[in-house]
């Protein structure tokens, strides 16, 4: 009788309560629990394994640059990065409410690892989120539209509750480049969040973007309900750099 309940339990992909079902004979914890306790306890099993494989799911599907947490960050104060507003936007409030994060700071601060570790956490409460390198997806729409998928590379993109655009700002944005970003900051305001990070200060964005017209109207819908860390200190490789060295 177990040994068919086991191929029918993985024949049924149920892998978390495959596995508790046959910890249970191993340990003979079922002896100890009334039926609705073991009836209760492979369901927990099953629902905490479908729960992490989605969120793995979820974390491989985005694409993030680096492997991150909010519990790794480093707090120092002379990074301008706020542990209180981090914190904050760590339960990922800031989604529901669709609001914006924008990131900058010299290259290596840890601009990039603070939008992954946000993301990921967004992961983790449920969310859908994509990660690009803002050049990249730039150059990936720019042959979707060559090949036919742009329209659907685009409504992917609206879709995520979080989209997370990194180095912002590197280069100007070309004719077609500033189009795309008008098209998916447009479709995204009021939608859904935007996390983007930039060696570029605010202030200086009409610049890479360019053509004064789109640059107010993608700046208007980023800013007006944006959260906005300023990172400043010495570059987070060189500093790792030294400490190996020493």
């Amino acid at each position: 009788m177990n040994e068919k309940t086991v191929d029918r339990l993985k024949e049924m992909k149920f892998h978390g309560m495959l596995r508790a079902f046959q910890m249970s004979f191993e340990t003979g914890t079922n002896n100890e629990l009334t039926t609705d306790e073991v009836v209760a306890h492979l369901v927990e099993e099953e629902w905490d394994d479908r729960y992490n494989r989605k969120i793995t799911r979820s974390v491989i599907n985005a694409r993030f640059r680096y492997k991150a947490s909010v519990e790794q960050m480093y707090f120092e104060a002379d990074r301008g990065m706020d542990k209180n507003q981090v914190m904050r936007l760590a339960d990922c409030t800031f989604i529901n409410k669709r609001e914006n994060v924008l990131i900058t700071g010299s290259t290596g601060i840890g601009k990039s690892y603070l939008a992954c570790a946000l993301g990921q956490q967004a992961c983790t409460l449920g969310y859908r989120v994509l990660y690009f390198s803002t050049g990249k997806l730039f150059s990936k729409l720019k042959m979707a539209k060559a090949d036919g998928s742009y329209i659907n590379e685009i409504a992917k993109i609206e879709r995520q509750h979080l989209l997370i655009l990194d180095d912002f700002g590197i280069t100007g944005l070309d004719t077609q480049s500033r189009a795309m970003l008008m098209e998916i900051i447009e479709d995204r305001h009021g939608k859904g969040s935007t996390i983007l990070t930039s060696q570029v200060p605010v202030g200086q964005w009409h610049e890479v973007i360019g053509e004064k017209t789109i640059a107010d109207a993608i700046m208007d819908r980023l800013i007006h309900n944006a959260h906005r860390f300023e990172l400043t200190g010495e570059s987070l490789r060189k500093t790792n750099q030294k400490n190996q060295a020493t």
